[in-house]
């Protein structure tokens, strides 16, 4: 609904995610860029941009860090639903959770290459009793193939 704040990488504006374009590792592209799969966002439009694990990553993992959200309650659980992509079995999503009073990343979901080669869409649901940070996180095993992780379309609900 109109109520969630949504990413759709369509703009270098984000406000949930302030400084995606500058995370080293992630870059925003389309289907275009030549760079290989995907070859559209998930809603098959190779014109429309997204977020892809960059094939020069200079190390491992590229993190991809929330602005802090404010403690959940009962009524409002911060609810993330986002479309990914991941192709090769040496790549993995992760979804981590920071609270503000921690130097851990709480791992909440993670998902590895299904050889699908396709776009998947996913909902999490964070409850948190202090302040956090949601991070987003592609890590490579090996740097042989092309990249092939990518996020499209992240959305929060009102209570993230």
């Amino acid at each position: 609904g109109s109520s969630w704040n949504n990413c759709d990488f369509e703009t270098n504006l984000c406000k949930v995610l302030p400084e995606f374009n500058l995370q080293p590792g992630w870059i925003r592209r389309n289907g275009r860029s030549g760079m290989g799969p995907p070859y559209s966002d998930h809603n098959g439009n190779d014109s429309a941009y997204f977020l892809s694990l960059s094939s020069e990553m200079q190390s491992s993992s590229a993190a991809l860090r929330t602005s802090v959200f404010l403690p959940t309650d009962e009524e409002h659980l911060c609810q993330i639903r986002f479309h990914y992509w991941v192709s090769e079995m040496s790549r993995t999503l992760m979804v981590g959770l920071q609270k503000l009073s921690e130097d851990t990343i709480t791992n909440i979901w993670q998902v590895s290459g299904e050889q699908r080669n396709q776009w998947n869409v996913n909902t999490i649901t964070i409850s948190s009793t202090e302040k956090f940070q949601v991070i987003f996180s592609g890590v490579v095993e090996t740097q042989r193939q092309r990249e092939s992780v990518a996020i499209d379309d992240i959305t929060f609900s009102e209570g993230c």
